[in-house]
């Protein structure tokens, strides 16, 4: 597939610079029509039928082996899940931490992680997102690493292997950034969280939760989904692998919708996507903006303006027809480049700003 027919499947691109795949990336044709001739298929079949219900959990577990290649993990440790915040919820619950216990996160970590550290009742340790700093912070109380492979606001990729081999520590990976944007290989990470609706493209709603060792993780939020077998206590035998985290039963049109985003990624997107976004970055330091250019990077391109202006910016852009985001207080504008991004957008940004 050349890059034109690639990029002719994303209907928003006719019309907008389309910058926030960060946030929620664009929709494909190929992606809306998976999820509509599942929604007609149970609009004319019936959705409580045992023929849809086997189809669903086939399904499930196709879609649990497509994200477990993507990612380089076996299917048995993959959850699916509704979010990254839903897959952080999962693992602060059942590692059951307690006021004694320290957990490592950073200043620059979005609130989907944040909010489930301070939710689990142990002592968050926040630093600069730096690995010496990071090191530096482990304590004998330390229970968790807990960070972004790519962070949210400037698209600086951490060393979050590097830092799991050094510190000996478990490490909880928030992922929202970086599947779909850069390769990963999540193997040996203990925990790594994947966002389906940003750089995957898929329906919102969607995402999964990698657990390296299911067995040491209590089940400390079950569903239906939790269980194969249980007493009228409520006492019950975990599924095998990580599908015992599965939070909630995905509605079949989006299992659709991912399963068409992810066979729809080009083989060559990670490299044109990386090229892109360096691309992007010196387009706009030639254009007189503050570029955030961080060592390590991903494919979110920040600019420092002044913080009370930020809003107001990503306003006179849109008006322009090009789509980005502030991050409010942070002085931030951010740019998410994707592999279906043009040179011809970067024209149009380049043009638009103020």
């Amino acid at each position: 597939m050349t890059f034109d027919e690639a990029r002719a499947q994303f209907p928003v691109l006719e019309r907008y610079v389309y910058l926030q795949a960060g946030s929620v990336g664009p929709l494909s044709r190929a992606t809306l029509q998976a999820m509509q001739a599942c929604e007609e298929r149970a609009l004319r079949e019936g959705r409580g039928g045992a023929a849809a219900f086997a189809r669903l959990l086939e399904e499930r577990e196709a879609l649990r082996a497509d994200i477990a290649r993507l990612v380089g993990v076996d299917p048995s440790q993959v959850a699916l899940t509704a979010s990254t915040t839903d897959g952080c919820n999962v693992v602060l619950a059942g590692l059951g931490l307690g006021p004694g216990d320290e957990v490592i996160t950073t200043t620059d970590e979005h609130f989907g992680l944040l909010g489930p550290l301070h939710a689990s009742g142990a002592r968050v340790v926040v630093v600069e997102p730096d690995a010496d700093r990071i090191a530096a912070a482990v304590t004998p109380r330390t229970r968790l690493l807990a960070l972004s492979h790519v962070l949210w606001t400037t698209g600086q990729i951490l060393p979050v292997r590097e830092l799991r081999e050094r510190t000996g520590i478990p490490i909880l990976v928030d992922g929202a950034q970086s599947v779909g944007a850069i390769p990963v290989d999540a193997a040996g990470l203990d925990f790594y969280t994947v966002s389906g609706q940003k750089w995957l493209c898929g329906p919102e709603g969607t995402g999964a939760l990698v657990v390296a060792d299911p067995e040491r993780l209590r089940v400390a939020r079950p569903s239906y989904l939790s269980q194969q077998a249980y007493e009228p206590d409520g006492a019950f035998v975990p599924r095998e692998g990580a599908a015992r985290f599965d939070p909630t039963l995905t509605p079949a049109a989006h299992v659709a919708g991912l399963r068409a985003a992810l066979a729809a990624m080009p083989e060559w997107g990670f490299e044109r996507a990386r090229v892109t976004a360096d691309t992007f970055r010196q387009a706009l330091r030639e254009a007189g903006c503050d570029v955030v250019e961080p060592r390590e990077r991903a494919t979110l391109v920040s600019w420092r303006v002044p913080a009370e202006a930020s809003a107001g910016i990503v306003a006179q852009l849109a008006e322009a027809g090009v789509i980005v985001r502030d991050l409010p207080g942070r002085g931030l504008v951010r740019a998410s480049v994707g592999w279906w991004t043009s040179d011809d957008d970067l024209d149009r940004l380049v043009a638009a700003l103020p």
